[in-house]
């Protein structure tokens, strides 16, 4: 069965990395899907937030990279994908996603929505800490894979 994982990634954490291979062990193909989102201004370009993706997710089993520019069930609808995979951290995360998984289903009934529990040791891990510790020069190890941490380190010496 074929399941999209969608989101931002701006930047990719070893939260997504977490969810994006214990899916993998669940479907048979998933699309690590990344928004071209309008609405919110990126840190990194959609092309270099594909190329994160791509060197993160690097050796594991059925995954593919992609974008979307939209709402997503259109791409769903187009593609004919019908599970969507979504992380969840804390009680806010899950009152968000079920109501977007609520919409998305009324338009695109066909729809379902797995919700997968974060591991404990990315329960605190969001992209928006992982930039504002970067700005501020005091990433941790343990946020985000060393290919993405290079990149944050150059961005932020700019």
């Amino acid at each position: 069965m074929k399941a999209v994982y969608p989101g931002r990634f701006d930047p990719p954490t070893f939260g997504h990395l977490d969810i994006i291979k214990r899916a993998s062990s669940i479907f048979d193909e998933i699309i690590v899907l990344c928004a071209e989102d309008a609405t919110k201004k990126t840190l990194f370009s959609k092309e270099e937030r594909i190329e994160m993706l791509n060197e993160i997710a690097k050796g594991i089993k059925g995954i593919s990279i992609s974008s979307f520019k939209g709402l997503l069930v259109d791409y769903l609808k187009e593609n004919k994908i019908k599970v969507v995979i979504r992380g969840l951290r804390a009680v806010s995360d899950f009152e968000y996603e079920f109501q977007m998984a609520l919409t998305n289903k009324r338009l695109y009934p066909e729809l379902e929505t797995v919700f997968l529990m974060t591991d404990e040791a990315y329960f605190y891990l969001s992209s928006s800490v992982v930039k504002e510790l970067s700005k501020l020069g005091k990433l941790p190890k343990g946020f985000v894979p060393k290919q993405v941490e290079e990149r944050l380190k150059l961005f932020y010496q700019k």
